[in-house]
């Protein structure tokens, strides 16, 4: 925050309204990847039954669609 929005992140700061802010901040990125994650896996096709047969596929795959979920979401919370 302190170099995409460096007024806001002092007021935030000077106001003592910077941890609050990031625990909604956290809070609502937490809350978007519980959404985001089952839309995203549904998609790509990871089911439980891939779960079952090829675990190894199964968690390379989550960790992609993870990682994918976060980029999304810390553009949508963080860097707008």
């Amino acid at each position: 925050m302190r170099e995409h929005h460096p007024a806001r992140y002092n007021h935030l700061l000077l106001s003592e309204k910077f941890c609050p802010h990031l625990l909604q901040i956290d809070q609502a990125a937490n809350e978007r990847l519980e959404r985001l994650m089952p839309q995203m896996m549904k998609v790509a096709g990871i089911t439980e039954q891939l779960k079952a047969t090829d675990q190894t596929k199964w968690v390379g795959l989550v960790n992609t669609i993870k990682a994918q979920a976060e980029g999304t979401i810390f553009i949508e919370l963080i860097y707008n």
